[in-house]
Order: structure tokens, then C-alpha cells, then sequence
């Protein structure tokens, strides 16, 4: 979505990149005018309980739109299935238009438009559960100003164009917004006065002359889609087709003709194929690749994610890799509730830093880029990235750019830093490739479960601390060097009393005297840990997050002579989980030691050689309670 991605993007940039600076200021008035009127209606509709019973699975719409007249008129025609028998359904409707038929099977219906922006309308016998039926609603009026429908002039030319997030598509046709259930296929029939060219989601398949100077646009889309990202834009567009990705699909720009004239928004829009060829290699194939992607230019500002056809404000990189990545992450796969925003936005904006990463940015300005991301993520010391209900009224809180966006994209650099990136991308195609998640609506729960069965690692512990809980580390690694051995010893504080302590691997690089370097990955599972690591050169310095693998603040590195391998080898172990499954995690166990396990009876189970960081498997044991013993030291485990 459009509103904060360039507020990030740009806020800690250096010189080179002022004018997206520049770009993000303007975004603001924006930004504060959609969140006066979503907080009006968040609360209410991340589900309408009155349109659960039935299965929105095609619409209709068939609307005479003139850019030039605030007003909408025509119908929509909507296939339904009924998940139980129901003599009545709802659509959330504006009550500013006016309803004036309601057909069924030729024969008119009585309904109520209602104040809570619905339509209730009843049927003249009962129909019964999983019977596919269908009705067309007729309907006028000039939509509620300020919000989803707009017209306006660019070089004086009228424009009409829509934008639906959040709750803005019952604005001005009747359909189903409720977070849990996407329009299987949509169809725009659309006349308009004949100088004007429309843009809208899917495929175009005709264009047809009719009397009195008009003209009939067909658009079809046959992904499922939300509510939310229905769009359509019209004004005297100039129309761009080409094709794009490997192999290639249709590449559709409706642009103003001031922006096809201009060198530089062309070749933006042209750079869009490489981002596409980027993102297709690490999040997978285009997902709408039987329709098209491509822009269609608007006055909102900023950008829109609208599915195989972004809406645009403006032409700069980093906004177009950011809509462009939500065709994966927003639109293939979409957040459940606003709670999960995150789901959303953190990709996307994690989109937009891959395409810094591999094609905007050298290795300095990326890093660069990455500190000014960590400075404004730790700017406050809490918040959660995940949206608490209670906070569901506060749209600033919803979309915040550091919490939202910055946050949930470092989240995601993290587990790629946890993973490694051949196992990162492969779990992120996973993710939306999953048919009980692919073209749905997704939950951190859903996420969370995919990255298990991608890469058998279980982050419910991450998530409750990076995304529910609050705040960040501050790290304070002593270490010293004994021969060929290096002494580590680290201690965190956390910024927020939510976290009591976040486990991480943690990243250290140690230069040599010569020059030479040498890296370190701790897995830092409980305070005031030590390591002993090899190193086979004298060692003048050491780092500590020096690519800014992961999230921290004001963390410190100092030599220490008084660590000694002895005394860090008397600290004694833990192991975890406990209750565990299939594996078991030594913390405080620094080099290879023999261990054993035994039953309550004290029957030997198992005897082998533990490796620091590797797994113990214990699948193979019968579920009960058992004693390792290592290093002259027991602890008892449970084993389910």
C-alpha cells in the first residue's frame, strides 16, 4: 500500500536520494486524510458477522461512469453460495446510494437499505445451503466524498478513479468486504463517453463502440480477489502494451499523456522488468501471470496494490517495487484481520529493500539504508508490530511506518538471518504457494506454520517476542583472545519489560592483526552466555552486527583479560525446549563433550557425542521423562 512505504523508504537516505525525501513529505497530507475516515469503521469490519453464511463467488459490474460527473449509475450482479440455508443476505452498501430494484430470477425483491452501510435483502423462500444463485442490484447516486471514489482533472483533463482500502468499495458498488472471503471472479462493464480509455483489474477483452458517443469497456479478472483491491481508473489514458518476465506475460501501463512525455517516468516504468525479474527469482513466479501486471496511473498519491494492475501517484523505484511486491504479499496472499497488516506491508517494504539490495544500492549505501531502517525502528523503545484489537481504532497505529512497515520487514530480515537465504526464499515461495493459503486470506498464524513445515524450525518463540512483544536488545559482548581460542561473553537488556529476553543468533566478526578476518554466529539462548570459538590469527578487533543482521541498539564490544576458559566452562548448561519432541538444544555446553541419556530407572537409552549448536535428536525415544547427563552435570527432560 501506498500511504507509508515512501515515508520509509526515504527517511533516512543519504543526500543522493533527497528527492524521494522530498516525495515522502508531500505523502503525508494523504496519509492523514484516509485515516480520518478508516478510524470511523476499523473496528467493525475485519468481519461482518451478517454476510458470513454465504460465498461471494462472482460480481457483475455493469456502471455508466463519466469523469467529468461525480455520480455512479448501473448495477452489479453478484453469484452466491449459501454455506447454510438463508431466506436473506446482506452486502455492505453505502446508504448514500440509492437502491432502486433488486431482480431474481426476474421478479423483483423487497430490501432495506440500512444505517450500518448495508442492504438486507429478502428472498421469497428459503434457499437451501450450497445452492449457487445469483441477483443484480440496480442503484445510483454521487458517492460519499472523500473517500474511495474520486474525480478530479489532470492537465485539465477529467479523471475518475477508485481506491477501496479499507472499507471504501461499498462506497460505491454493493459487495462483500469482510476479510474471509474473496470474489472468485470479477467482471467491469463500464460505459463512458468515448474519449476516455479505462484501466481496471485483469484482462481486457473488448472495447466496443456504441451509439451517442459512448463506448464499452471489458475488463475480467478470474483470481480471486478482495473487496479492497477492486479498482478501475478513467481518463484520456495513453495505453502502453508490452511484456514482461520470463517467459513473458502481458505488460499493461495506462498512463496520463504528461507522464508519457516525461524520460524519466518512462524509463521507471520500464525498470519495473527488472524488479519483476529479481522478485520472480526470489519469491517465485508472478502470481497473475494468465492476466498481466502493470500501472494505472491516479490523483491519490502514492501507490495502490491493486491485484495485476498497481494504481499510481507517482513514478519513483521504490514505490514501484513495493506495489510490485504485494502482488505476491497482499494480493496472492492476504492479511486476515488488520491486525496482521504486518503480513502486508512488512513484505512489501521487505520487497523494496531486496530491490535496494540488488539492484538500487552499493554495499555502502545499503548499509547505510539498513542503519537508517534500525535508527527509526528503535526511535521509541515499544510497540508491538502485530496490531492489538484494542488499538484497531487508531489508523496511525494500523499503518505506522515504523512499527507496520520498518519493524515488519526487519522481522522478516531476521528470519532470513536465522535461515540462511536459500532456505529463506524457499519457505517465503512456500508460504504463498500453499493451496490452502495461495489467492486467500492469511493470519502470523498461518505464516508461522508454513515456515515450521518449510524448514522444520518452530518460531513461536521468535514471533512472541519480535512481532506481540515489544521493543528491542542492547547487547554487551566482552571478549579475549587465549591462544588459538577466542572467549566470548554476552549480556542483553531489553528496551521494553514485554521481551524478558530475546534469543538470537548472534553475529560477530573478528579482525586479525594482518588483515584477517574471520566470522562467528553465537546462539545467544540466555543472559550473560559464554562461547569459546578457534581462531588461527592474532586478533586486534572484534565486531558485533557489522552488516546489521538483526535488530539492536547502543550495543557495546570490550576487551575483557579477566574471562578465562575455565571459568567459562563452570557455568554449567540448560537445554531446551523441555517439554520437547523430536530435538533437543544445549545452552552453556561449549565444546564436543559425551553425553548420555537415561530412563527414570536409570536404563542407558542413549550415548553419543554432542556437537556445540547441533541438534540431539530424540525422536526415537517413547514419550516420558528421561536424564541427560554431560560434563558431569544432570538435567531431566520430557519427552511427549
Amino acid at each position: 500500500m501506498r500511504k507509508f512505504y515512501l515515508l520509509i523508504l526515504g527517511l533516512f537516505l543519504s543526500q543522493q536520494f533527497s528527492g524521494q525525501i522530498q516525495e515522502n513529505i508531500e505523502m503525508k497530507g494523504l496519509i492523514a486524510k484516509e485515516m480520518n475516515t478508516f478510524s470511523k469503521k476499523m473496528i467493525a469490519y475485519n468481519i461482518n458477522p451478517n454476510t458470513l453464511n454465504y460465498d461471494l463467488q462472482y460480481q457483475r459490474m455493469n456502471l455508466n461512469l463519466d469523469p467529468a460527473v461525480y455520480y455512479v449509475s448501473g448495477s452489479v450482479t453478484s453469484h452466491f453460495k449459501p454455506n447454510q440455508n438463508m431466506s436473506s443476505i446482506y452486502f455492505d452498501l453505502s446508504n448514500v446510494l440509492v437502491v432502486s430494484q433488486v431482480q431474481y430470477h426476474g421478479v423483483d425483491l423487497t430490501f432495506q437499505q440500512l444505517a450500518t452501510k448495508e442492504i438486507k435483502i429478502d428472498f421469497p423462500a428459503s434457499i437451501p445451503a450450497n445452492t449457487l444463485d445469483s441477483l443484480t442490484i440496480h442503484y445510483s447516486g454521487a458517492p460519499v466524498t472523500g473517500n474511495g471514489f474520486n474525480t478530479t482533472t489532470q492537465s485539465g483533463i477529467p479523471i475518475l478513479c477508485t481506491l477501496n482500502e479499507p472499507y471504501w468499495a461499498q462506497d460505491w458498488f454493493p459487495t462483500k468486504q469482510s476479510m474471509n472471503d474473496k470474489i472468485e471472479r470479477f467482471d467491469f462493464k463500464i460505459t463512458t463517453p468515448s474519449q476516455y480509455n479505462v484501466a481496471a483489474n485483469g484482462k481486457l477483452m473488448s472495447e466496443t463502440a456504441l451509439p451517442g458517443s459512448q463506448k464499452l469497456t471489458f475488463w475480467r479478472t478470474a483470481y480471486p480477489t478482495a473487496a479492497y483491491l477492486i479498482a478501475l481508473s478513467i481518463t484520456n489514458f495513453v495505453k502502453l502494451n508490452d511484456t514482461i518476465g520470463n517467459p513473458p506475460f502481458p505488460f499493461v501501463n495506462y498512463v496520463y499523456p504528461s507522464t508519457n512525455a516525461n524520460a524519466t517516468s518512462m524509463a521507471n516504468i520500464e525498470w519495473t522488468k527488472q524488479v519483476m525479474n529479481t522478485f520472480e527469482t526470489y519469491f517465485g513466479p508472478y502470481p497473475f501471470r494468465n492476466e498481466k501486471y502493470g500501472h494505472m496511473e491516479f490523483k491519490f498519491g502514492g501507490g495502490m496494490e491493486h491485484q495485476t494492475m498497481s494504481s499510481m501517484g507517482s513514478w519513483s523505484k521504490g514505490l514501484i517495487a513495493h506495489e510490485l511486491a504485494h502482488q505476491w504479499f497482499g494480493d496472492k496472499v492476504t492479511c486476515g484481520a488488520w491486525n496482521d497488516i504486518w503480513l502486508n506491508e512488512g513484505f512489501a517494504t521487505f520487497g523494496a529493500t531486496l530491490a535496494n539490495e540488488k539492484l538500487l544500492m552499493t554495499s555502502a549505501e545499503f548499509k547505510n539504508f539498513l542503519l537508517g531502517e534500525i535508527n527509526n525502528i528503535t526511535s521509541a523503545p515499544d510497540g508491538p508490530t502485530y496490531v492489538p484489537d484494542a488499538e484497531l481504532s487508531n489508523v496511525s497505529r494500523i499503518f505506522n511506518n515504523r512499527l507496520t512497515y520498518a519493524k515488519g520487514a526487519y522481522i522478516l530480515r531476521m528470519i532470513k538471518w536465522i535461515l540462511g537465504d536459500t532456505a529463506f526464499y524457499q519457505a517465503l515461495k512456500d508460504y504463498h504457494g500453499r493451496p490452502a493459503l495461495a489467492y486467500n486470506y492469511v493470519r502470523t498464524v498461518d505464516f508461522n506454520a508454513s515456515l515450521l513445515q518449510s524448514t522444520g524450525k518452530d518460531f513461536t518463540g521468535f514471533f512472541n517476542d519480535w512481532l506481540y512483544g515489544e521493543g528491542y536488545p542492547t547487547y554487551a559482548t566482552r571478549w579475549r583472545q587465549t591462544g588459538n581460542q577466542i572467549l566470548f561473553k554476552v549480556s542483553q537488556t531489553q528496551s521494553s519489560p514485554s521481551v524478558s529476553f530475546f534469543e538470537m543468533p548472534l553475529p560477530i566478526k573478528v579482525n586479525g592483526t594482518g588483515g584477517q578476518t574471520a566470522r562467528f554466529v553465537l546462539n545467544h539462548t540466555a543472559n550473560n552466555q559464554s562461547f569459546v570459538e578457534t581462531v588461527s590469527f592474532p586478533v586486534a578487533s572484534v565486531e558485533f552486527n557489522d552488516e546489521y543482521q538483526i535488530l539492536e541498539k547502543n550495543s557495546t564490544v570490550v576487551q575483557d583479560n579477566t574471562l578465562s576458559v575455565s571459568s567459562v566452562e563452570k557455568e554449567g548448561f540448560t537445554l531446551y525446549p523441555n517439554p520437547a519432541k523430536n530435538e533437543l538444544y544445549l545452552k552453556g555446553v561449549l565444546k564436543s563433550a559425551g553425553y548420555s541419556i537415561h530412563a527414570l530407572d536409570g536404563q542407558l537409552v542413549m550415548k553419543n557425542k554432542y556437537q556445540p549448536g547441533k541438534a540431539i535428536s530424540i525422536s526415537e525415544l517413547v514419550p516420558g521423562t528421561y536424564i541427560l547427563s554431560i560434563q558431569g552435570q544432570q538435567i531431566k527432560f520430557i519427552k511427549y
